[in-house]
């Protein structure tokens, strides 16, 4: 269930008032945290563990829960490496969930899950940032009219029109025409619709994600001279992260989407490449979590997805005053595995 909207601070709700639990079990990328009865944490709030490693190094790991196990305990997710955590190592609730800067600010920039950016052009100024669990837009909200959202691409208005506030998925294998599509409506949106866009990058290789964005430099979609005139936000959840981030990733994107419709007023395309690794990482996680329900792949996904991440499938309803058109990048041997 996500959470209605809100506004904080920092990047990962504040520390003040500390929750301490401790490490008590760790598995790959999921933690057991035992907590005092009392204060038992929340399903998604976040988890962070700071100390130093054998060698001096610093250690900064966020978790996000994700089951509350009985006996004072519950399992999180970690949304970065864990080898250097070990058993015993205190763990702060932050009494919130993961939280993402997000406004005009994030435009031109490449975050991660955290919302931190990694694109070494040093931090993002602005003070506002949202949870990245909320609810969707209530029924009254939604504008159940049909209408059509002109991309200026005739061959797809013609064709294969796109609806507001609708989902779209793009099939095609490599060097197809995908990236310079995206481009090209990246480009319409924000000259003819003064809208923008949110490209969320979900377990696609590094050289891919570097690609994309020095073609986007190429083209003037993002202005390294003006940063501020760019027309597109990154989120990056790479294949060298861990499962939690990868499944995570898809909501940091959402959720700075969801700002720009929601306080901006403004017309959203939401880029999400690809959908397959999306449901992949949920996947392993649910494995992780004791969720896998049989051998069938399939059927597993499934399920997993209408009982854990259909927020993300679901949210892009459109509002009354403006919308997010999602666009999902598909690899083509996903839906092989469901036609078999």
């Amino acid at each position: 269930m996500r959470m209605n909207p809100t506004t904080s601070s920092s990047g990962v709700a504040t520390l003040d008032k500390k929750n301490l639990g401790r490490i008590a079990q760790i598995i790959g990328p999921v933690l057991d945290v035992a907590f005092p009865l009392d204060k038992m944490p929340n399903i998604y709030n976040a988890l962070v563990v700071k100390g130093q490693d054998t060698v001096g190094q610093p250690i900064n790991v966020t978790c996000e829960v994700q089951q509350l196990l009985g006996n004072n305990r519950v399992r999180a997710v970690a949304m970065s490496a864990t080898d250097s955590l070990t058993r015993g190592m205190d763990v702060i609730d932050t009494g919130a969930p993961l939280s993402v800067p997000v406004g005009g600010a994030t435009l031109g920039r490449i975050f991660n899950v955290l919302g931190k950016p990694i694109d070494n052009l040093g931090p993002v100024d602005n003070g506002t940032t949202f949870p990245i669990d909320r609810s969707a837009p209530a029924f009254i909200q939604l504008d159940t009219k049909l209408s059509i959202f002109e991309t200026g691409i005739k061959v797809v208005d013609l064709l294969a029109p796109y609806r507001r506030g609708g989902k779209i998925g793009l099939f095609g294998g490599a060097g197809v025409g995908k990236t310079v599509l995206i481009m090209e409506l990246i480009n319409n949106i924000a000259k003819a619709h003064g809208g923008v866009s949110v490209f969320g990058g979900v377990g696609e290789r590094s050289r891919e994600g570097n690609d994309l964005y020095m073609e986007m430099k190429e083209s003037g979609v993002i202005n390294e001279q003006n940063i501020a005139e760019s027309k597109v936000a990154l989120v990056y959840g790479q294949m060298n992260e861990p499962p939690g981030a990868r499944m995570r990733v898809g909501l940091t994107a959402l959720t700075m989407a969801e700002y720009f419709r929601d306080v901006n007023e403004q017309e959203v395309l939401l880029f999400v490449d690809n959908i397959f690794r999306f449901v992949q990482a949920g996947s392993e996680v649910s494995a992780l979590l004791g969720r896998m329900l049989n051998c069938n792949v399939g059927l597993s996904i499934c399920m997993w997805l209408s009982f854990d991440e259909c927020d993300l499938l679901c949210v892009y309803s459109h509002a009354t005053y403006m919308y997010i058109i999602n666009l999902h990048m598909f690899f083509l041997g996903f839906f092989l595995i469901f036609l078999q």
